[in-house]
C-alpha cells in the first residue's frame, strides 16, 4: 500500500492537467544569487537535475548544445533515478499503462551520453516512490546496472542515511530520502532510505564532510509552490547542519528558498520522461540547478553562488528534445517565461 492520503490521490489528475500556481515568488529567494563576496578563487560546481524516467519515450533525447555545455561544466551532476533500471518489466500491465516505471540500461546510458554527462561524474538517487515498481529484484537489478555504468548511487538504505562523495578535493555528504512510496513499507525497508528526520539518524551520520547536502523526495506533485510542511522540514535539515538542499517529486519547477545562507531548491521538475506519455506544457518545464561551492580555507564547503537554469522538454516523435527557454519558438517562449516569472521571480545575480 502507498502512503498517500486520499485527498492527495483525488487531486492528482486535476493537478497533472493544470499544475497549481497557489503561492507567491516574492516569499522566496531569487533564482540566482551570489552568497560569498568576493567570489572564492577555487570552487567546485554541483549541477542538480530533476527526475529521470523513460515513460515519455524509449529513445535518447536530443539536447541543445548550450544545455550540454552547462552540464559538462559541473564537477558532479546529481539527479533522481525515477524509474527502476531493468532488462524486462515484472509489473507488465502497470508498466504498460504508466503507473509503474521502468527503463532499460541502454536507454539510460544513451540518454546520459546525449546530454553530455560523463557517467563517472553522475550520482543518482534511488530514494523515490517508484523505486520498487518492479519489485525487490528490480531494485537489485537497478543497483547493479548503475554500478556497471559507473554511476554513483545515493539513497540506498544499505549505505546509511548519508553517503560521502569526494568532489575534487571537497567532501560532500549526500542524504537522499523519500517521504513517499508506491508500495508497502516492508518492501522499502532495508532497501530505500525513507527517514527524513535527521534527529533519528545514527550518531555520527552528519560528521566528517565539508558540505552536507540533502536530496529529498518530498512535497505534493504538480504544485509550483512547496507546502508549509515541506518548508518546515527544510528548516529542520538546516538546523542539523545541512548547507544545501535540492529536492524532487513535484514534477514541476518550484522556487528557490533560502534558510539563512542555505539555498533550498524545492523542486526541479522532470529532467527526462514524465508522469504520463502525454502531458500539458507546464509539466514539461524543468530546471538545472548549478551550485558553486567554495574550496578555499575560511569558507570551505559554503555555497558561493547558485543559479536556476530553466529548460523545456519538447516532444520530438518518439523522443524528447531539451531546449533552453530562450531558444523556444516565440509564442511558447512567452507562455513559459510568464509562468517562470510567477514561480521563480527575478534573478539578482
Amino acid at each position: 500500500m502507498s502512503n498517500y492520503p486520499l485527498s492527495y490521490k483525488l487531486s492528482w489528475l486535476p493537478r497533472f492537467l493544470s499544475p497549481s500556481l497557489d503561492g507567491d515568488a516574492r516569499d522566496f529567494a531569487p533564482p540566482a544569487a551570489a552568497l560569498i563576496a568576493p567570489r572564492p578563487a577555487r570552487t567546485v560546481r554541483l549541477a542538480f537535475i530533476g527526475d529521470i524516467s523513460a515513460v515519455a519515450s524509449r529513445q535518447a533525447p536530443v539536447c541543445d548544445p548550450a544545455l550540454k555545455e552547462l552540464l559538462g561544466s559541473a564537477d558532479l551532476v546529481i539527479g533522481n533515478c525515477e524509474s527502476p533500471v531493468v532488462g524486462r518489466a515484472r509489473a507488465r500491465f502497470g508498466t504498460w499503462i504508466g503507473t509503474h516505471h521502468a527503463m532499460n540500461e541502454t536507454f539510460l546510458s544513451e540518454a546520459i551520453a546525449a546530454v553530455g554527462i560523463v557517467p563517472q561524474r553522475l550520482v543518482l538517487s534511488v530514494a523515490n516512490n517508484h523505486m520498487l515498481d518492479q519489485g525487490p529484484d528490480g531494485f537489485d537489478e537497478t543497483l547493479a546496472a548503475l554500478r556497471r555504468l559507473g554511476i554513483g548511487v545515493i539513497g540506498a538504505a544499505a549505505d546509511g542515511p548519508v553517503k560521502r562523495i569526494k568532489v575534487q578535493d571537497l567532501s560532500v555528504g549526500f542524504a537522499a530520502f523519500t517521504l513517499w512510496r508506491n508500495a508497502d513499507e516492508a518492501l522499502f525497508a532495508g532497501r530505500v532510505s525513507t527517514e527524513g528526520d535527521p534527529a533519528r539518524w545514527l550518531d555520527g551520520s552528519l560528521a566528517d564532510a565539508d558540505l552536507m547536502c540533502a536530496v529529498p523526495h518530498w512535497g505534493w506533485e504538480f504544485r509550483h509552490f512547496p507546502q508549509r510542511e515541506t518548508m518546515e522540514l527544510a528548516g529542520r535539515l538546516v538546523e542539523h547542519g545541512f548547507g544545501l538542499i535540492a529536492g524532487h517529486h513535484a514534477h514541476v519547477v518550484q522556487p528557490v528558498g533560502q534558510v539563512g545562507m542555505v539555498p533550498v531548491a524545492y523542486g526541479l521538475g522532470d529532467f527526462l520522461g514524465t508522469a504520463l506519455a502525454r502531458q500539458p506544457w507546464p509539466g514539461r518545464i524543468g530546471a538545472i540547478f548549478t551550485v558553486d561551492v567554495s574550496a578555499e580555507e575560511g569558507s570551505r564547503g559554503q555555497v558561493a553562488s547558485y543559479r536556476m537554469h530553466p529548460f523545456m522538454r519538447l516532444r520530438d516523435g518518439g523522443r524528447e528534445r531539451l531546449m533552453p527557454v530562450d531558444a523556444l519558438p516565440g509564442r511558447l517562449r512567452a507562455r513559459v517565461e510568464a509562468r517562470l516569472a510567477r514561480v521563480l521571480g527575478a534573478a539578482e545575480a
